[in-house]
């Protein structure tokens, strides 16, 4: 039976957890991992005691010790957010303090983990071209957006909507290193191609660069033009 102090740390420990896994939701952590099999406690053991008393570094660690394929990159597992672990992992990271190494099991052996940092979730969501079109009856929505078409030039001078920055997704290499100096990452940005494809793409890759809310226009500028206004050409 636990005693009045132990009591009293215990639940101090979990209304901590509990506290500091509400106040990450909605945030993407970033976490690192090794893991061993389930009958080596002793070894993670060992491996944990190595961090905390002799300062080893769990990513070396982990090269050398991990079952993961994550063990290629230093058990990193980049960012991550609640949906894409197995519940018991998920817990354990967002649970744990920033940068302090914690031990969880799963289905896949003993992990030990540590997040190394957290933002906000970013948002990547589809915008049909009716409501598109509705929010840019608002001039103060063409002042505030950021809008992208990632057409090329030549497709541009046959159709194209205003507002729109036109950056070329074949010119990637030419924008791509430049793109949080000229768009705001806070802002919703909205991503046009012809058919959506290119376009989603694109809007994939900015959500990986930070960028917290990107819309895909739905079958692009010719779903655009068939569905919310006749005026814009197809082709």
């Amino acid at each position: 039976m636990l005693n009045r102090v132990t009591k009293t740390n215990f639940f101090c420990l979990v209304l901590c957890t509990a506290a500091s896994s509400a106040q990450r939701e909605g945030k993407e952590l970033l976490v690192q991992h090794l893991l061993v099999g389930e009958k080596d406690v002793r070894l993670l053991v060992d491996l944990e005691k190595s961090i905390i008393a002799g300062g080893a570094d769990l990513s070396d660690l982990a090269v050398e010790h991990s079952l993961c394929p994550s063990k290629e990159n230093g058990g990193m597992l980049g960012w991550v957010r609640r949906g894409q672990m197995v519940p018991e992992f998920e817990e354990a990271a967002f649970g744990a303090p920033l940068n302090k190494v914690v031990r969880c099991k799963t289905k896949f052996g003993w992990h030990l983990l540590q997040v190394l940092a957290e933002r906000d979730q970013c948002v990547l969501q589809d915008i049909d071209p009716e409501e598109l079109h509705t929010k840019m009856q608002d001039p103060s929505f063409l002042e505030e957006a950021q809008l992208i078409d990632v057409r090329e030039p030549d497709e541009v001078a046959k159709a194209s909507l205003p507002g729109f920055k036109v950056l070329p997704l074949r010119q990637f290499g030419t924008w791509g290193p430049v793109m949080t100096d000229e768009f705001n990452p806070q802002k919703d940005t909205y991503v046009l191609c012809h058919h959506g494809m290119r376009s989603m793409q694109v809007a994939k890759w900015l959500q990986s660069q930070g960028f917290k809310k990107v819309y895909n226009v739905t079958g692009g500028i010719h779903a655009y033009a068939v569905k919310a206004d006749s005026s814009v050409p197809t082709y």
